[in-house]
């Protein structure tokens, strides 16, 4: 090349017969399918999802038309007193209605050793899921009384709905063991014919039924008693004379849950009872028949009783002239007994979740006013109402008086009826000897004393 060349153009090279070149490619570069590839692969996800859902639809809602699903139900056991299955079949059927998974086997038990049957069942495990049980047995039956959980009832609607004597009774340490169905207090029947005869009304103190059942009183030439004022002053021929009892302990002062805190009181009051059957100004004694077929024969004026004595008077002499009063008070201390029943659940129930259902149905206000429609359809009337603002719904009814009085009721240990054979039983038992003892003799402070310490003893047995 010359060497005052500054440029030169380069040589001619002929391409026509050599190979283009071409840019190395990345080894193992993966390729795209074919349209006609992926267009199946969406057409086969499609049927799929299409099967799917037709199946699904078949199985939900195709199938149980003609194949209904079984519903595994639960049966819960149910223990009852008193009511024949008919008179709580149609509070169970609307239950069951409800709810259709639950089926309730109603079992009307027998009262006698009621209680002893209730926990021998329970421990063996064949004992019943939700079951009726005294207002005095709750330290009795502590282990086998599941506490109800708020969503069944709260403590601020049992103190709104329920007197406080059943608060008093069913509620410990904060939890609430029982609902009642009814309540009941001790009221005075008076016959009307002998009280009209005599131009009496109902006594509302203690001097006037001492004064009146003594006038009231017919004795014949030997002194025996043919007309008795009232039953008064024994044990074992009164019906319900540990609740009489119990009544004048309250109105005198003595604490029910611990006697031996006033013995004097106590010794007050059983003076006062006994001197009803100590001759020679005794309106009754131990020779004559329970004072419950006495009244109801018409030869007794006065008789202390429940709202269920109304039924058994009545089958004894429905033709029979009678009234129901407040029991007759000390001045300012207008008290009276309370003795019902509660429903309960089984702690060792296996269906809890049920039974708390069943108990809550039981317990509303509509299946209250229902119960009490069915069992007047059986008698002269149902359990008075365990609500309070039920209670002027019976203003106008024989059953009135059994709750007129129910604010101002307690609750005692001492009470006559259950056949617990347990806690109420030896209480009933020491009072039976401190009364005759009483009347053969002994005076009425030794008998309170003795009493007081028996009490002590049978509720310390009983943790209370």
């Amino acid at each position: 090349m010359d060497e005052n060349t500054i440029f030169s153009p380069p040589p001619n090279i002929n391409t026509q017969n050599q190979n283009p070149i071409v840019p190395p490619q990345p080894e193992n570069l993966p390729t795209s399918p074919p349209p006609s590839i992926i267009s199946k692969i969406l057409k086969i996800i499609l049927g799929v999802a299409v099967v799917l859902t037709i199946i699904f639809l078949i199985y939900n809602f195709v199938l149980p038309k003609f194949f209904p699903a079984k519903i595994n139900k639960v049966t819960l056991t149910y223990w009852g007193l008193w009511e024949e299955a008919s008179v709580f079949a149609p509070i169970i059927d609307g239950f069951e209605k409800e709810h259709p998974n639950i089926k309730i086997n109603y079992s009307n038990q027998d009262i006698k050793e009621y209680r002893e049957r209730l926990v021998t069942r329970s421990n063996n495990g064949n004992g019943p899921d939700v079951f009726r049980f005294h207002n005095t047995w709750v330290p009795q039956l502590t282990e086998l009384l599941l506490p109800l959980p708020s969503n069944v009832i709260t403590k601020e609607d049992f103190d709104k709905n329920y007197y406080p004597v059943a608060k008093k009774d069913l509620i410990k340490n904060g939890a609430i063991y029982g609902i009642p169905l009814h309540m009941d207090t001790l009221n005075l029947y008076i016959n009307r014919n002998l009280f009209q005869a005599s131009s009496l009304s109902a006594p509302t103190d203690w001097i006037q039924f001492g004064n009146y059942s003594r006038q009231l009183t017919v004795k014949d030439e030997n002194n025996n008693i043919k007309t008795a004022g009232a039953a008064f002053g024994t044990y074992g021929n009164i019906t319900h004379a540990p609740d009489i009892i119990s009544m004048l302990f309250a109105q005198n002062g003595v604490n029910l849950d611990d006697i031996s805190t006033n013995t004097q009181a106590v010794s007050d009051a059983l003076s006062f009872y006994t001197s009803f059957a100590l001759v020679p100004g005794n309106v009754w004694d131990n020779t004559l028949d329970s004072s419950i077929r006495a009244f109801a024969s018409g030869s007794l004026a006065m008789y202390f009783g429940y709202s269920w004595d109304f039924f058994a008077i009545k089958s004894m002499n429905p033709d029979l002239s009678f009234d129901v009063f407040p029991v007759p008070s000390l001045p300012g201390r207008d008290v009276t007994v309370a003795s019902y029943w509660a429903e309960g659940v089984l702690s060792r129930s296996t269906h809890q979740k049920e039974a708390l259902l069943f108990i809550k149905y039981l317990t509303l206000k509509e299946t209250e006013q229902r119960l009490f429609t069915e069992q007047s359809k059986k008698r002269n009337f149902g359990e008075p109402y365990a609500r309070m603002e039920l209670a002027e719904s019976l203003k106008n009814s024989v059953a009135y008086p059994f709750v007129a009085n129910a604010k101002l009721a307690i609750s005692s240990y001492f009470v006559d009826g259950t056949y617990d054979n347990g806690l109420n039983s030896q209480m009933n038992n020491y009072l039976n000897i401190a009364i005759d003892s009483i009347l053969e003799g002994t005076s009425p402070q030794s008998a309170a004393e003795t009493l007081s310490q028996g009490a002590t003893q049978v509720l310390r047995q009983y943790g209370q």
